[in-house]
């Protein structure tokens, strides 16, 4: 169990260097090294990273640093589509669940390599709404059925279709994060239920607890540490992490 914790805690730290990342780390390490189911996996990860999300947010929105008219146009879409997935795991094999898992770590490895970066906050244009609502949708639906917060799809989506800053669209992002997450774990719960499953409480609020730690630890070095550098080398753990889980589940959809 000391593996677990350590895991926790790198997920938390992950998430307070980089500000997003982390929680892609939470369904292998409950799955691999906690040893859970992976929908009870998926759903202890939907809740964990809500959890970490809020309290991560909270410093951000003291600053001014999350525009919530944004919260609402990606995050009412990102419920939607939360729940939606949540309710197709009903219908996707484990399996065919980590594949796609082991394809969102390659994507996240590519964004964490060529970053977004945009330093001009602009203001949210009437034009890319409709087009932001569906990015919304459409992450969320991923969120529920993967049980990721998405953070490394919100934030390039939040700079490019919405013109905010990149400091703004990673406060913004973490709120969008924690409630399309909360929504996704309330379907997710009928998944489990028809699976006569259900989610570990004592490990779901370890691994907040130690993940918010992790985070706060995160953020206060993150300024003494090259980020270029550390998103490279995470961006490399995540190749090989989306290797490994390619291995080990592909022969079972043959």
């Amino acid at each position: 169990m000391i593996l677990a914790w350590i895991g926790a805690l790198f997920i938390g730290l992950t998430l307070g260097l980089l500000g997003s990342g982390g929680s892609i780390l939470t369904v292998p390490v409950l799955t691999y090294i906690v040893g859970q189911e992976t929908k009870v996996a998926i759903a202890g990860s939907l809740m964990i990273v809500g959890i970490i999300s809020i309290f991560s947010a909270i410093p951000y929105a003291r600053q001014g640093l999350v525009k919530w008219r944004t919260v609402v146009i990606f995050g009412v879409p990102g419920m939607a589509g939360a729940v939606f997935g949540a309710w197709l795991a009903h219908y996707v094999s484990d399996a065919l669940q980590m594949l796609i898992f082991s394809v969102l770590l390659l994507a996240a490895s590519y964004l964490m390599f060529k970053p977004v970066k945009l330093d001009a906050e602009t203001e949210l244009e009437e034009r890319a709404m409709f087009k932001i609502a569906i990015d919304g949708f459409l992450v969320g639906g991923v969120t529920g059925l993967v049980g990721v917060g998405g953070g490394f799809l919100i934030i390039p989506a939040l700079v490019l279709l919405g013109g905010l800053s990149m400091r703004l669209a990673v406060g913004t992002s973490l709120v969008i994060i924690a409630v399309k997450s909360f929504a996704g774990f309330l379907e997710y719960l009928k998944v489990l239920e028809a699976l006569q499953l259900s989610v570990d409480w004592q490990i779901i609020g370890m691994f907040s607890v130690i993940g918010i730690v992790g985070g706060w630890l995160g953020h206060k070095i993150s300024s003494q540490i090259n980020q270029e550098q550390l998103k490279r080398g995470f961006a490399i753990f995540l190749v090989l992490m989306g290797a490994f889980i390619l291995y080990k589940n592909l022969p079972s959809l043959f």
